[in-house]
């Protein structure tokens, strides 16, 4: 694990300060090919609001070209705030393939002693899909010293960021569909892979497993990001339906109840919000797995997927505006996203204060 003690780290809560966004850019020769066009515009849209608040890591493979994009899109302010690498990439889902970072806890600060920044395994979700540039692009940004930290090395495991989640409290919630699906961490058992996440990250306490809610269209086997986030002042969000025609109505419903049933370490009910689910969104008879719940939480924004459906699009806008009070939250369209099976926070990857 190459910690001198690995009890001085801690996970931080993504609300906690943040010292910049990462992104890695699309280009002609990822699955974007077909829609380039399109997302790049959403992509350029990102990139103006992020700036807007902190600092961006623009990770591409053609950086020049993204240079010159950027700075004819942007403020000359905004275009400062962009770190650019230049890095092969298959893909560009950063929340899968960023390091996820651990601070020093606070007793531990005066020791000076650097944030870790752990390198797991990314396989393509279960070796769907190509990954070999992708997980080389931590090693390459952290000897490119873009990071004030340590890489610490979790090859031997496969973690992807939009896989697990913290309440900020000593508890991590994950997915029992995602982490114990094929082709990632096998012959791991659910106690093993709890174990190993527990020594991982040594300030969690417990791991809550969550059994429903996994999406049609979603390719990571029921990431925990499109169903069930958290947020502050012991704050759950999950989506849910009322239509009972709607292919996901049953197992939102069995989400529905297991999210209610659950305490915090203390014992008390979390404060829950349900988020709606967007009416059905398809792509040549495909349904997509459009959600709400993929929001980004910025220093002081929160960016909301909106899908072009008024009402609801309204509906998540105003919960996430009262979960997060004081915050800008921005919609930001998420059709062409959701095209490739995924949204805002899994093309994201946030680092805290000191990072960056």
């Amino acid at each position: 694990m190459n910690r001198a003690n690995k009890y001085t780290f801690r996970l931080p809560a993504e609300w906690e300060k943040q010292s910049g966004i990462m992104l890695i850019w699309p280009h002609n020769e990822t699955d974007w090919q077909p829609c380039l066009k399109e997302i790049t515009t959403t992509y350029l849209e990102l990139a103006d609001v992020i700036t807007r608040y902190e600092k961006l890591l623009v990770v591409a493979q053609y950086i020049e070209e993204v240079k010159k994009l950027l700075a004819e899109h942007l403020k000359a302010e905004q275009f400062q705030r962009i770190v650019f690498r230049q890095c092969s990439n298959n893909d560009t889902w950063a929340r899968d393939v960023a390091p996820i970072t651990l601070l020093p806890m606070a007793e531990y600060l005066k020791a000076n002693i650097a944030p870790h920044l752990l390198d797991f395994c990314f396989n393509g979700w279960g070796e769907k899909f190509k990954s070999d540039k992708d997980n080389c692009i931590n090693r390459q940004l952290y000897f490119t010293e873009t990071f004030k930290g340590v890489l610490e090395n979790h090859k031997d495991f496969v973690l992807e960021g939009g896989s697990i989640e913290s309440d900020g409290r000593h508890t991590l919630f994950t997915t029992t569909s995602c982490l114990t699906a094929q082709h990632r961490n096998q012959p791991l058992t659910r106690e093993d892979i709890e174990k190993r996440l527990l020594e991982i990250f040594p300030d969690m306490h417990r791991v809550v497993w969550i059994e429903h809610g996994e999406l049609q269209g979603d390719d990571t086997d029921g990431h925990i990001d499109t169903i069930f986030r958290c947020a502050p002042n012991d704050t759950l969000l999950y989506i849910g339906t009322d239509d009972v025609n709607d292919i996901h109505y049953n197992d939102l419903k069995a989400l529905d109840k297991q999210v209610q049933s659950l305490r915090t370490l203390d014992g008390k009910p979390y404060r829950l919000y349900k988020l709606p689910l967007p009416e059905a969104i398809y792509d040549e008879g495909e349904r997509l797995p459009a959600t709400y719940a993929n929001f980004l939480v910025l220093n002081g924004a929160v960016i909301v997927p909106t899908y072009n459906q008024p009402r609801n699009d309204k509906q998540a806008l105003d919960i996430m505006q009262e979960v997060f009070p004081g915050y800008d939250v921005i919609g930001v369209d998420s059709r062409t996203i959701i095209r490739q099976h995924g949204s805002i926070h899994c093309l994201t990857m946030q680092f805290p204060e000191g990072v960056l």
